[in-house]
C-alpha cells in the first residue's frame, strides 16, 4: 500500500522550531503518513527537534531539495561538483538522523532556469557524483529519487525516459525516478504511458494539478494518472505538493514563479487532497479488477 504524504510548504514557509512543530502536527491531524520537508539548506534543520516532533505525532518524514548553481554537479566544474556532493551528503545525514528513507528533488543539477543546454560532460559528472553519493546513502538505507522537472527548472532531466536512462547509467539499486504530475503535464507526450514505461525505476511520486492548487480543479487527467500508477504496480510514496503565495517565500517564490494565491486554507486544501487521492486510488484499483470480474463464465 502506498504511503501518503504532504509537502511542508502547504503549511509553512520555513523549518524553524515553531514552523516544524506546526507543520508536523497539522500533517498528522489531517491523517497523512508522512511529511516531505524541504532541505535546500540542510544545515538549517534541527535534527533532534524534528525527530522528537515526528515521534510525538506518530508520522514519518522524507526530504527534497534542489542544488543551486554554485553547487551544480552537472556543471562540469570540479569545485562546484565537490560543493554539490557535500550538500547531498549533508542532506543524507539529516534524512538518516530524522528517520527518513527518501531524498528527492533536483539532485542531478541546479534548481533554476539554464540559458544553455546540458552537455555530455556535465551529465557524466552528475552521474559519477550521484553514484558516489548513492553509496553513502545506501549505508543508511536511503533511496535517492531523481525528480523529473520542466525545462524552466533544470536542463538535465525533463522526461521520465531521461531519468530512467540516468538511473541505468548510475547503476545503483537505491537510485530511482521521482515523477511529478505538474511537470509531466508540461513535458510528456503521454503521461500515463510515461508512468507505466518507467516501471520498476519509479521510486517516488508527486501529485498536484496543472496550476498547483486544489487537486481536480485544474486540467490534468488525474484519473488517468492514478490508473497508470495502479496498473504499473507502484507501491511507493505519494506526496501532495501545492504552492501558493500565501505561504511560499523567497527564493522558491521567484524560482517557481509563485505569483498567485491559489488557496487560503491549508487545512482544507490538504484534507481535500488526501481524500481525493484515496478515492482516485480506490477507483483505479477497482478499474484494474474489472478485467477479472468481466470474464465470461
Amino acid at each position: 500500500m502506498n504511503k501518503l504524504g504532504v509537502h511542508a510548504l502547504v503549511w509553512e514557509a520555513g523549518w524553524s522550531h515553531e514552523e516544524c512543530a506546526r507543520a508536523i502536527a497539522k500533517t498528522a491531524e489531517v491523517g497523512y503518513d508522512f511529511i516531505e520537508a524541504p532541505a535546500l539548506d540542510p544545515s538549517l534543520i534541527d535534527v533532534d527537534f524534528t525527530r522528537r516532533e515526528l515521534e510525538k505525532n506518530g508520522i514519518g518524514i522524507n526530504f527534497s531539495l534542489g542544488l543551486d548553481f554554485d553547487s551544480d554537479i552537472s556543471s562540469g566544474d570540479p569545485e562546484k561538483g565537490r560543493r554539490g556532493k557535500a550538500k547531498l551528503e549533508e542532506a543524507i545525514a539529516v534524512c538518516r538522523d530524522c528517520g527518513g528513507q527518501y531524498i528527492g528533488g533536483i539532485l542531478h543539477s541546479a534548481f533554476g532556469k539554464y540559458t544553455q543546454p546540458t552537455t555530455a560532460a556535465g551529465v557524466a559528472q552528475s552521474v559519477d557524483i550521484l553514484r558516489q553519493v548513492a553509496e553513502t546513502a545506501a549505508k543508511s538505507n536511503i533511496t535517492l529519487v531523481l525528480e523529473v522537472v520542466n525545462r524552466y527548472e533544470s536542463n538535465v532531466l525533463n522526461t521520465a525516459s531521461q531519468a530512467v536512462e540516468m538511473c541505468k547509467r548510475i547503476g545503483a539499486p537505491n537510485v530511482k525516478v521521482h515523477l511529478d504530475v505538474y511537470h509531466m503535464n508540461i513535458e510528456e507526450s503521454d503521461t500515463p504511458s510515461a508512468i507505466i514505461e518507467t516501471g520498476d525505476y519509479l521510486g517516488y511520486f508527486h501529485t498536484g494539478d496543472s496550476h498547483r492548487g486544489y487537486m481536480g480543479s485544474g486540467s490534468i487527467d488525474l484519473a488517468g494518472v492514478f490508473r497508470a500508477l495502479v496498473r504499473s504496480g507502484y507501491q511507493g510514496p505519494i506526496t501532495f505538493e501545492s504552492f501558493s503565495s500565501r505561504v511560499v517565500g523567497q527564493p522558491l517564490e521567484g524560482i517557481l514563479g509563485i505569483w498567485r494565491n491559489l488557496w487560503e486554507d491549508s487545512h482544507d486544501l490538504a484534507t481535500h487532497a488526501l481524500m481525493y487521492t484515496r478515492v482516485q486510488l480506490k477507483a483505479a484499483q477497482e478499474a484494474q479488477r474489472q478485467a477479472e470480474r468481466s470474464k465470461l463464465v
